[in-house]
């Protein structure tokens, strides 16, 4: 509800009791006012989040998990990062929503009800990485402006909907489609109702992929508002940015998508490496598409005390992208020798594995925990910063731990 909506349906004594101490000068405070201690929205409240989540910007929410609250083998809501770049929408109708396919290839657009949709085509339910492009910025240096996320914006959740390649076939695109790009029901920053806060898309055959989904559920629940409730584009795999949230059109393009964070440097890296700090020209830089090679230690808690002779399990997950992880591997030796992990495959196609192994330590004392993993094309992480670009995308540099032995 909306602050001032809040404060013309409630009277001051309830005011009084919410603040558990009468307003003093009450009497006298403008209509509408809204008192400045009930103005601090508790975020943790407003999205069902874990208190050990860290709020990275307000306008708009961002949120991270830390690395141990992502420990579960499928990621549930209190602990799943948001990323926003407009106004989270309100007072959403979902028995009136509607997805609307438009564009240069698409000969006759068409709009679904959101419970056409559901009844008109198989449901499906997938585990699927989502990470933003940007996890890991914090790492840069120079640093790359942006919310500055450690390691904490990646989830996997169950995500049940429909298949985008089947409401296509039924729609019938023409030959010349190359591209899909979503809109949405989010608002600029700015307030400007001719400004989206962000339309990305993806290339066609990632649009027709088995896995790419509209998704109305998460985890076996409507999706929170706060991921895109009632509907949303899930494309795994792939930066978060492309799986737009609060959809409620999609365009069928013969070119490149070119709506708002698709063009400049947004979501794209330098098509070659260069140094620190280089300005590189909007025309050498690519758009990031399957996401690369990465792990994270969820167990045990860095800065986590250990006696000494106790053997303890690790746990973690580890993803690549469009690609499966084939070996898992940890380092007590500030990544000298290597060991091997146990290593499971993934639920299906585009979903985070898991790994673990029994780790001892010969002696008390300070140590660090390092994670690498490999992916089926060879491709293991890297034990520093990757390549730096002007964004600060795709660190996907060794996860580290501290831990004592005493």
């Amino acid at each position: 509800m909306k602050r001032r909506d809040f404060a013309a349906r409630v009277s001051l004594g309830t005011l009084g009791t919410i603040l558990g101490t009468p307003i003093v000068y009450g009497h006298l405070m403008p209509k509408d006012y809204v008192p400045l201690a009930l103005q601090n929205t508790d975020p943790f409240k407003l999205f069902n989040k874990d208190k050990e989540m860290v709020v990275l910007n307000d306008k708009p929410w961002n949120m991270e998990a830390r690395a141990h609250l992502l420990n579960d083998a499928i990621t549930p809501n209190r602990y799943m990062f948001i990323r926003n770049n407009g106004k989270i929408p309100e007072n959403i109708d979902a028995e009136n929503w509607t997805l609307t396919f438009d564009g240069e290839a698409v000969a006759n657009p068409k709009t679904y009800s959101l419970a056409e949709l559901k009844s008109k085509f198989k449901h499906y339910t997938y585990q699927l990485t989502l990470e933003c492009g940007g996890n890991g910025r914090s790492e840069f240096n120079p640093p790359a402006k942006g919310n500055q996320w450690t390691v904490g914006a990646v989830s996997c959740a169950n995500w049940t909907g429909v298949r985008l390649r089947d409401v296509l076939n039924d729609l019938g695109i023409s030959s010349n489609a190359v591209y899909i790009g979503y809109h949405a029901a989010d608002t600029h920053l700015s307030g400007d109702p001719t400004k989206e806060p962000i339309s990305r898309g993806v290339p066609l055959t990632k649009a027709m992929q088995e896995e790419t989904l509209l998704a109305f559920q998460m985890n076996g629940n409507d999706i929170p508002l706060a991921h895109g409730y009632p509907l949303r584009l899930v494309c795994g795999g792939w930066p978060a940015s492309a799986s737009g949230k609060w959809i409620n059109k999609i365009s069928i393009r013969n070119k490149v998508h070119d709506g708002a964070k698709m063009g400049g440097s947004s979501y794209r890296v330098p098509c070659e490496t260069v140094a620190p700090g280089t300005e590189v020209d909007k025309s050498n830089m690519c758009i990031i598409e399957s996401m690369p090679v990465k792990s994270l230690i969820t167990y045990p808690k860095s800065g986590a005390l250990l006696k000494l002779g106790q053997r303890i399990n690790i746990n973690g997950h580890a993803w690549a992208g469009e690609l499966e992880v084939s070996r898992m591997e940890y380092s007590l030796d500030f990544g000298s020798t290597w060991n091997v992990c146990e290593l499971k495959k993934p639920a299906n196609r585009l979903a985070w594995q898991h790994f673990n192994a029994a780790i001892s330590f010969s002696k008390k004392g300070y140590y660090e925990i390092w994670a690498r993993a490999t992916d089926q094309n060879g491709k293991s992480q890297p034990m520093v910063l990757p390549g730096w670009n002007p964004k600060g995308y795709l660190n996907n540099a060794c996860h580290r731990i501290a831990v004592k032995v005493v």
